[in-house]
């Protein structure tokens, strides 16, 4: 964790350094001198920061360089401020025309000496505390990592038995898949893979299966190998050599002395001729197999190698998706019947169990989120202790206690994942923890957190946000974070975390003063923390609590309240990087005095102004306003790191110019003049462009023609407002027109899409003539695209059934006013999901025979005209999902009740 702090610190100091070359020009010298010492310290502490969870000296160390790295963060963000405040000092002087001309070097003289005595003093600090090293002997320490290498696989042994002999439940579809997998499939060697988080159970089923009589009459001899995380080739081949042949002591002493070479031409001279099952628990790193697979005989006689990994990409790197499994959590029957074979282990019965102590035990398994790990470890204690309820609301009120004691715990077997992980990764992870427990994290807002927060750094061409979003990935193939929902195109629409995971992450980012969580209100707010996360409502204290100039993130996911709180922020916490205020509705004058602020987000629902000091944030990166409706001014555009412009309900002044950092996203309401002229079309890089609201007047010629040069879109909405709505309007804050009535159509404009190769995503809303049939108007990889309010007469599905590629259709509320739909035979032969939204005039939808053969989920809502199932609707044998949320089909769903049979089986089974 020290390691990314020093990191990141040390690449922003070499960007300020470029950057503002005449402010730190006078003190230059003791400026590089610091950025060296940082890059020294970076290299050392890639070892030791690893290994300070073994020893107090080296934690000691480590604790001191990060504190030493915050120093000079502070040093140099507060000069940068006070040197921001005089430039405007002297600008407003110079307005009056009374500056003498002594004034700005005279006045900038204190700042530059105050700088270097402070860098200076942190300078000689790093340096004592580099000389440490050698003065008490941690080099040694850092480098000696056989002991620890030993203590964690003698620890996987014993957790490996422990949860072996619980005979977890749960892995019997599993056991069935591996065994096949092993003893079918490829007659080359192929190798086959279990994946999933640490204490899910990979070894248990992993040894399940490799001591499974049918896999042990499979092949003619087996080979089981604990892999450590600095692991040696040698030290597996050896492992390799002493199950598969049969060996005397003095033969094995011979072998253990043999070179890595000639052992390897043992092993493989043995293997040759010989079907062999080698089995390699817990591997780490790519580099396993990479070392071990030519070594390993490719004879066609059906030889396996079998995996265990908390790493897809490893598993990956090995085999294919077909000899991957990946072992899930189990459901709350599973963690149950677990509970109870550990709990009562033949002792007593647990049929005899009182509802009290049912109750509780239910609790107490709902905490392991159906982690076998933890219910192994739970059920185990309660097993040595008396079965009463004081006894057991003990354990219940202490979980976390009783599963983190120390590298053995349930915690501890954890604890590796995060270990292990590179340091760009483990500040990515640690901030997953900032999250309230069970929610649902937005990946596109977690990546600019991760960008703000300064966790990424540039690697060749590749834009910030694909690197985040790679980081995203290599996490979830960690099995660190999971996957909730994604989107259409497969990409991450939003994650979540394991809550044990996520104890973990809060647990490291405490110790780590990387982050603290305010969760209830006994909370003591601490002193020198860096970022401050608050769940519980009660940021109307903060005035009162945060007397901590080094705080750089505030994180509320509660309401916030007015002047005094603000007034604090400005006032004490200068050097703030992210504000993300939870629910509030006012942003005051004084927010451009945080110049350091790269993210501002504030949620809830209601009327913002933008005050103009926003312009003076000039490192502002994302500027997200939720569902707030207002005005922005026009000197937003004036910020040259902005990102992400996230105000689709906010209104903007009129203004040819733009921002071309926008790349992210960029969503308003409303047009101007910057949509007409060059403006828009500057922003090539931009991946979301949405617009609503009073848009006709701008959607042209030359706003289509801006369209095309953004040719990174991904995701494109255009929704018009129809004038008419006058208490929309008066919502919004716009001024009401009597004489302008509805529009006719929305894209008099319309271009062709066919350029725009990575535009996956076409929301429109708004009144069409008809469907473009040119299908060059359409993006050639279209995978979703949805219709709002289009009011189209002719059958849009002869049209968009032709779309190669088309995943997700969506029709909303009055897109389509004729009385059928056909899906015609062959038609949408790629789609997955189809929804039907507020179709007044619809009475009938039709699936011909052939069509529709990929549909999973079928969405048939507020459609009142409709009576009938759609005809053809049993058919679809792929359908999982028939969602219906009107009463006006419950005569058509009884005919099929009252008949029964198979079809009335397959209608009961999709629907929800």
């Amino acid at each position: 964790m020290a390691e990314g702090t020093v990191t990141f610190f040390a690449e922003k100091l070499s960007n300020l350094i470029l950057q503002e070359a005449s402010v730190f020009g006078q003190v230059e010298g003791q400026i590089k001198l610091l950025r060296n010492e940082l890059e020294w310290m970076r290299l050392f502490l890639k070892d030791a920061d690893s290994k300070r969870i073994y020893d107090e000296r080296i934690k000691l160390w480590v604790t001191q360089i990060r504190n030493a790295t915050h120093d000079a963060e502070d040093v140099i963000d507060e000069f940068i401020l006070n040197m921001d405040h005089r430039q405007r000092r002297l600008n407003t002087l110079k307005f009056l025309k009374c500056l003498p001309t002594w004034v700005g070097f005279a006045d900038k003289l204190p700042f530059i000496h105050e700088l270097d005595s402070r860098v200076k003093d942190i300078n000689v600090m790093i340096g004592a505390i580099m000389a440490n090293r050698s003065k008490y002997g941690l080099e040694a320490l850092v480098a000696s990592s056989s002991s620890t290498t030993d203590q964690v696989v003698a620890h996987k042994e014993k957790w490996a038995q422990v949860v072996e002999g619980s005979d977890v439940v749960g892995i019997e579809d599993g056991t069935e898949v591996v065994t096949q997998m092993l003893m079918k499939g490829e007659m080359r060697r192929a190798v086959v893979s279990i994946v999933g988080m640490g204490g899910l159970g990979k070894t248990t089923l992993a040894k399940k299966v490799y001591n499974h009589s049918d896999v042990k009459q499979h092949f003619d001899c087996h080979a089981w190998v604990y892999v450590s995380q600095e692991f040696k080739a040698k030290e597996i081949l050896l492992g390799i050599a002493y199950c598969v042949m049969s060996l005397s002591d003095e033969k094995k002493k011979e072998v253990k002395e043999m070179g890595e070479a000639e052992l390897c031409r043992n092993v493989r001279e043995y293997l040759k001729e010989k079907k062999y099952l080698v089995a390699m628990d817990d591997v780490w790193s790519r580099e396993v197999w990479s070392s071990l697979r030519s070594h390993l005989p490719e004879a066609k006689d059906g030889s396996k190698v079998l995996i265990t990994t908390r790493n897809k990409e490893i598993a990956l790197h090995a085999t294919s998706q077909a000899f991957i499994y990946e072992l899930r959590l189990m459901n709350d029957d599973e963690s149950w019947q677990l509970f109870l074979k550990k709990t009562f282990q033949g002792t007593s019965t647990p049929h005899t169990l009182s509802r009290e102590l049912e109750e509780l035990g239910k609790k107490i398994v709902a905490k392991c989120k159906g982690l076998p790990l933890a219910v192994v470890v739970l059920g185990g204690l309660l097993s040595t202790k008396e079965k009463t309820k004081p006894s057991w609301e003990k354990v219940l009120a202490s979980i976390e206690w009783y599963l983190d004691q120390g590298p053995e715990s349930c915690m501890g077997i954890l604890a590796l994942s995060y270990n292990e992980l590179p340091y760009y990764l483990k500040s990515c992870f640690l901030y997953c923890g900032m999250f309230p427990e069970d929610s649902l994290i937005d990946a596109s807002k977690l990546i600019q957190l991760w960008l703000a927060e300064g966790f990424i750094q540039r690697r060749g061409k590749e834009t910030l946000e694909d690197i985040a979003e790679d980081h995203m990935h290599e996490l979830i193939h960690r099995s660190l974070i999971q996957v909730a929902e994604r989107r259409v195109d497969g990409g991450v629409k939003s994650c979540r975390m394991h809550d044990l995971l996520r104890d973990l992450a809060v647990s490291e980012a405490k110790d780590a003063k990387f982050f603290e969580v305010h969760e209830n209100i006994d909370f003591t707010f601490p002193i020198s923390v860096r970022r401050l996360v608050i769940h519980q409502n009660l940021m109307k204290n903060i005035s009162q609590c945060l007397h901590n100039s080094q705080l750089r993130s505030l994180v509320s996911f509660s309401e916030t309240t007015g002047k005094k709180s603000w007034r604090y922020l400005q006032e004490h916490i200068k050097l703030l990087t992210v504000l993300d205020l939870g629910e509030t509705k006012m942003l005051p004058r004084e927010i451009g005095e945080l110049i350091h602020l790269k993210f501002l987000c504030i949620k809830g629902y209601g009327r913002v102004t933008l005050p103009l000091s926003i312009c003076r944030l000039v490192n502002l990166q994302s500027l997200d306003l939720g569902s707030h409706y207002g005005t922005i001014p026009y000197s937003i555009w004036k910020l040259q790191q902005l990102r992400h412009l996230n105000c689709r309900n906010c209104k903007i002044s009129s203004q040819s110019k733009t921002s071309k950092c926008v790349n992210g996203y960029l969503g308003l309401y409303g047009g101007g003049s910057w949509l007409e002229g060059d403006g828009l079309g500057k922003l090539t890089q931009l991946r979301k462009l949405e617009l609503r609201g009073l848009l006709t007047p701008y959607l042209k010629k030359g706003f289509f023609e801006s369209i095309t040069k953004l040719i990174a879109l991904q995701t494109l909405a255009l929704r018009i407002t129809k004038y008419s709505k006058k208490r929309l309007l008066n919502h919004l804050g716009l001024e009401w027109q009597k004489n302008v009535i509805e529009e006719k159509t929305l894209f008099p404009g319309l271009v062709p899409f066919s350029c725009h190769a990575y535009l996956y995503e076409v929301h429109l809303g708004g009144k069409f003539e008809k469907l473009p049939e040119q299908f060059e108007f359409y993006p050639p990889n279209l995978l979703k695209l949805e219709l709002w309010e289009c009011e189209l007469r002719d059958d849009p599905m002869m049209i968009l059934e032709k779309l190669p590629s088309l995943r997700k259709l969506e029709l909303c509320y009055d897109a389509y006013v004729g009385r059928k739909l056909i899906c015609s035979s062959r038609g949408f032969l790629q789609l997955e999901s189809l929804k039907l939204y507020g179709l007044n005039e619809l009475e009938e939808l039709t699936i011909e025979e052939g069509a529709l053969s990929r549909l999973k989920t079928l969405q048939i809502w507020r459609c009142d005209e409709m009576k009938k199932l759609p005809h053809g609707l049993l058919q679809l044998t792929n359908l999982e999902k028939l969602s219906l949320n009107r009463l006006s089909y419950h005569q058509s769903i009884k005919e099929f009740e009252e008949a029964g049979g198979e079809d009335w089986d397959k209608l009961r089974k999709i629907m929800c």
